[in-house]
C-alpha cells in the first residue's frame, strides 16, 4: 500500500506530464475546473484546481471530499501510483470500476482525449 506522500508525489507527477504534454492533451487539460482525488484505501482527499494545463493541490484533507468539485476522482492509492507510472490503463481502469470519475457531460468530453 502506497503512503499520502506517494499519492500526492504522483499527482504532482500527473501535473508535470500535463503541463509538458501538447496538441489534445494540452487542449484538454487547458481550462479551470476544481478537482478532487479521493484516496480511498487511505480515506484522503486531494483538493485542488485543474487549471491552465497543470493539477495545483490546495489541501488534504481526511476522508471523502468535503465539498463537490467540478472534476471528482476517487481510487485506490495503489491505483493512482500505477496510473501515473504507466502501469495501469486508465479507460480499462474506469470501466472496471477500479476508477471513478465524475464530472459534467461538457467536461467529460473534453477529458476524453486525456484517456
Amino acid at each position: 500500500m502506497v503512503t499520502k506522500e506517494e499519492c500526492r508525489d504522483a499527482l504532482d507527477t500527473l501535473s508535470d506530464n500535463l503541463a509538458r504534454a501538447d496538441g489534445k492533451v494540452r487542449d484538454a487539460a487547458g481550462f479551470d475546473r476544481s478537482l478532487s482525488c479521493h484516496i480511498t484505501d487511505l480515506d484522503v482527499t486531494f483538493t485542488g484546481r485543474l487549471t491552465d494545463g497543470r493539477i495545483e493541490v490546495a489541501d488534504t484533507v481526511s476522508g471523502p471530499p468535503p465539498e463537490k468539485a467540478q472534476i471528482r476522482l476517487a481510487m485506490a492509492g495503489d491505483d493512482l501510483v500505477a496510473l501515473v507510472d504507466g502501469e495501469l490503463n486508465f479507460a480499462r481502469a474506469w470501466g472496471s470500476g477500479r476508477v471513478r470519475l465524475e464530472a459534467g457531460f461538457r467536461d467529460l468530453l473534453r477529458l476524453r482525449s486525456l484517456l
